[in-house]
């Protein structure tokens, strides 16, 4: 008797401490910085790293824009503005990025320009870990918010109360194209950006899927016919929204066909 109780005894203390390291169970992926290795200048490499948001074997990397269209160093840590989050296959600074697109929120008048647009950020208001990334925009007191799958990006974006809350599509220059779909409530397009190395009809597809109709949708050459010169294409859909409002943005791509990424938003 006094042995079957022990035996209880035991398996109860058993499943208890069970019980107990499952609740207390430590995910060493939350100790992980994506900022690490990210001070680094063309003149000095503390690692020529940037904080990509992926899944591991992703087809696509995310990442907060901070240097300029074509910068191989296209996040530093002591950079003090953002200018886009950025869908990126760059393997390092020195070989450069290729099929970039990048969006962003703001608010106000729209602003397609790259410079014009961009937001003083801090780290202090920054979350980097390898499956989530957000970051408060100050000028427009917004805050933006992406995750990954395999092949995509969610993106939220926490907008205060006004008429004009702005998502930039950027396709980047040298021949990109953007079509706006408002009854689906999409962006779509193609992007040609590219550093070499790819073949002649180089093209990454995607689409922009929001979870709510958008009050204005402006292409880049309305905004400025210099863009439509330059091949460089975008758009921007502009909301209506209250304080605390969500805007949601489901983004996927391929550099096969836009059918792809259309049926990959659409799940």
């Amino acid at each position: 008797m006094k042995r079957a109780l022990a035996i209880v005894v035991l398996g109860l203390a058993v499943l208890a401490s069970h019980a107990e390291s499952k609740k207390n169970k430590v995910d060493f992926v939350d100790y992980v910085s994506t900022l690490v290795g990210s001070e680094s200048t063309f003149e000095l490499s503390t690692g020529n790293t940037y904080p990509a948001v992926a899944m591991p074997w992703g087809m696509n990397f995310w990442v907060p824009q901070t240097g300029k269209m074509g910068d191989g160093w296209q996040y530093t840590y002591g950079a003090t503005k953002i200018r886009g989050l950025k869908q990126t296959h760059q393997p390092s600074p020195w070989i450069n990025d290729y099929g970039q697109f990048s969006l962003m929120p703001t608010v106000g008048e729209p602003i397609f320009d790259e410079e014009k647009r961009a937001s003083w950020f801090s780290h202090k208001a920054e979350t980097a870990t390898p499956y989530y990334y957000s970051v408060y925009l100050a000028d427009y007191d917004v805050v933006a918010e992406m995750v990954p799958t395999d092949r995509a990006v969610l993106m939220q974006f926490t907008f205060p109360e006004t008429s004009q809350a702005n998502v930039v599509v950027d396709a980047f220059d040298k021949g990109s194209h953007v079509d706006i779909d408002r009854e689906h409530h999409r962006v779509t397009g193609y992007t040609v950006r590219n550093s070499g190395g790819v073949p002649e009809n180089f093209k990454n597809w995607f689409v922009v899927e929001f979870d709510k109709p958008f009050e204005i949708g402006l292409k880049s050459e309305d905004l400025g016919a210099d863009y439509a010169e330059k091949g460089h294409a975008g758009a921007i859909v502009t909301f209506k929204t209250r304080r605390g409002e969500k805007v949601s943005a489901r983004v996927a791509s391929s550099f096969i066909s836009l059918e792809q990424p259309v049926a990959v938003s659409a799940h």
